[in-house]
């Protein structure tokens, strides 16, 4: 733990650009792991302030044991979400979201090769925030939604099974940066854009500038259809929103309409928007949009007519330049907003924001926090914990403190922690709810260097795990995992609000089931269509004949019951292979444009005959 006194000022040579320590004091992350730990079934060892300390929390998940909690974690250029449990750090499944992945049949099968392709036909994707929906302020387990940064997409991950169900292609988006949810009940998904273009971008307006214009997406969960986009001043970041449902926040930069860094960065200061959802809502019934992109259009800027009367649609609060997080905090009182480029916070008082007529009046804190604050999650204890980028630690700060200390003051500041190296966001458990649990916090570094071996020029990042439940000890680091480029944004889930399925139910699905005696093949006109069944050692059919030129489609079922009993279908020289759990059906199309002999087979290991599990398609030569 190191304190705001203690807090140096060492420049890495190795790394001008960021003020930093180099080697801190590592013995103290090994000292921790002896020392703290999870509070898996340790619910009998909290305090009446609900507090476990650090010597009776147990960090280690023993074999067979389960995690508390499940964290979703960004995957970054991979385009996926990663899921750990918490606090094991075991990664124990990744969903591929924007991008075709092999192992899950993901982008193979007729239905999520559909999806993919009407949501853009991109072949990769960035994702960015995962953000789980909630009924009154708590999670409610049914779906998971993540951004698209890369190609202005959104994402929708079904809880049941795990897997991604929807993907919309968000029109007038140009980088989909912010993903977060209406609050309490997740009556929209909001997708904030990030890059100023015309509107529309069909060619006018090329190289001027002040016309560029963001926007921010409503996307209906239930649907993925977006219902109306909020058109804005300056390019925006992150989002959040409150706990009510009237306001959603977004940090905005370049207030300077520019398109360079110099730019971006000469205004002293840029915005947090805030959005009223009710009163946008109110405009889109009374038609006073312009429909751009198939979708209501609405104008938000500084100088829209909209934004002149008495409850302006959205309200432009002045922070420090290019402000980057934002979150509400778990009781909806405050917006919290970090400096990026400057060592304060902005505390924004969300219910005088309703009340005043000059939105700035609004700010009623601005604790100075060290270099870079980024990113900020809760505790539930009045603590809010802030990411600093350039200082390369987490800081632990109180929020009513903050309110009452004079701007820029040190003082809120109850400790910091050195974290490896430069972390963007961080997450604490349950923090984006009404009632964080207060145990366990993730930081997600953007650089390990020397922390893991060496795999060559392009190096793990580093997830750590920081145990935040005992405020005399303080924060503990615990451990360190290796990630694939690029973490950036996590929720963690109690594991008893998730119910994942243990088998499929067909009738959550579209595609035929194929049973026993279900096995068919028709032919018409140049198209075949096989149906069969899987199970150990077998398909439906030992042999399945085609001509060459048809175009071929499987519909396979796997009709074990065993839960983790997968089979697939595999055809390499066909670019087929769709993943089988229990009860699953999936569909497959293509064209058997050469004659021959092509092996298909099982690529899960089944059973001890699994190597026996195949069948061949007969492509006969056309006549």
């Amino acid at each position: 733990m190191t304190t705001i006194e203690d807090h140096a000022t060492d420049v890495d040579d190795r790394d001008p650009l960021f003020a930093r320590i180099p080697r801190r004091d590592f013995m103290k992350a090994g000292a921790a792991v002896g020392a703290v730990g999870s509070l898996a079934g340790c619910t009998g060892l909290l305090s009446d302030d609900g507090q476990v300390s650090a010597a009776d929390a147990d960090a280690s998940v023993p074999p067979g044991e389960h995690d508390d909690y499940y964290a979703f974690l960004s995957g970054g250029h991979s385009g996926e979400i990663r899921v750990y449990g918490i606090p094991s750090m075991r990664q124990l499944i990744r969903i591929p979201v924007f991008g075709r992945e092999s192992a899950r049949g993901y982008g193979y099968d007729d239905r999520s090769s559909q999806m993919l392709e009407d949501a853009g036909g991109y072949s990769w994707g960035d994702a960015h925030h995962p953000r789980v929906s909630q009924t009154d302020n708590d999670y409610d387990g049914r779906w998971a939604f993540v951004n698209d940064k890369a190609n202005g997409r959104m994402a929708r991950i079904d809880l049941k099974y795990f897997e991604t169900d929807a993907i919309v292609d968000v029109p007038n988006q140009q980088g989909t940066h912010g993903a977060c949810c209406m609050l309490p009940d997740t009556k929209y998904v909001f997708g904030v854009g990030e890059f100023r273009v015309p509107m529309p971008n069909d060619g006018r307006d090329l190289d001027d500038p002040d016309s560029y214009t963001s926007t921010i997406a409503a996307i209906d969960p239930e649907t993925m259809d977006v219902e109306w986009e909020v058109l804005v001043d300056g390019n925006m970041d992150n989002g959040d929103g409150g706990k009510e449902g009237r306001w959603f926040f977004a940090t905005g930069y370049n207030s300077e309409n520019g398109v360079t860094e110099s730019e971006m960065s000469s205004s002293e200061t840029d915005w947090v928007k805030a959005f009223d959802v009710p009163a946008i809502e109110e405009a889109v019934e009374a038609g006073e949009y312009e429909e751009v992109g198939g979708v209501p259009l609405v104008d938000g800027t500084r100088d829209s007519s909209l934004n002149g009367g008495d409850r302006p649609i959205v309200r432009y609060i002045d922070v420090a330049k290019s402000p980057h997080g934002v979150s509400v905090t778990p009781d909806g009182q405050y917006a919290i907003a970090s400096g990026k480029l400057d060592p304060t916070c902005a505390v924004i008082d969300i219910e005088a924001l309703a009340e005043t007529d000059d939105p700035n009046e609004a700010i009623v804190g601005r604790p100075s926090l060290g270099m870079g604050p980024l990113h900020t999650a809760y505790d539930g204890r009045g603590h809010a914990y802030t990411t600093l980028f350039i200082d390369s630690q987490v800081v632990k700060w109180d929020i009513e403190a903050a309110v009452e200390a004079e701007a820029e003051s040190e003082d809120p500041v109850v400790e910091k922690i050195d974290v490896h190296y430069n972390p963007g966001h961080l997450i604490a458990a349950e923090s984006y709810t009404a009632d964080p649990q207060g145990d366990w916090l993730v930081a997600l570094n953007k650089l390990s260097k020397d922390r893991f071996l060496n795999v060559g020029p392009m190096k793990p990042e580093n997830d750590q795990l920081i145990y935040i439940g005992d405020d005399d000890a303080g924060m503990e680091l615990v451990k360190d995992t290796p990630a694939y480029a690029e973490p950036h944004d996590a929720s963690i889930v109690s594991a008893d609000k998730i119910q994942p399925a243990d088998i499929y139910d067909p009738e959550d699905y579209d595609e035929e089931f194929v049973d026993h005696g279900d096995s068919d093949i028709v032919r018409e006109d140049g198209r075949v269509h096989v149906k069969m069944y899987s199970q150990r050692n077998k398909f439906g059919f030992q042999d399945v004949t085609v001509q060459e030129g048809d175009e071929v489609t499987f519909t396979v079922t796997n009709i074990e019951t065993t839960p983790d009993l997968l089979h697939s279908l595999a055809i390499p020289e066909h670019d087929v292979n769709i993943k089988l759990a229990p009860q699953e059906t999936r569909e497959v199309t293509f064209t058997a444009d050469e004659p021959g002999v092509y092996w298909m087979y099982c690529a899960f290991f089944c059973s001890a005959l699994h190597l026996e599990m195949r069948s061949r398609l007969l492509v006969e030569p056309a006549e």
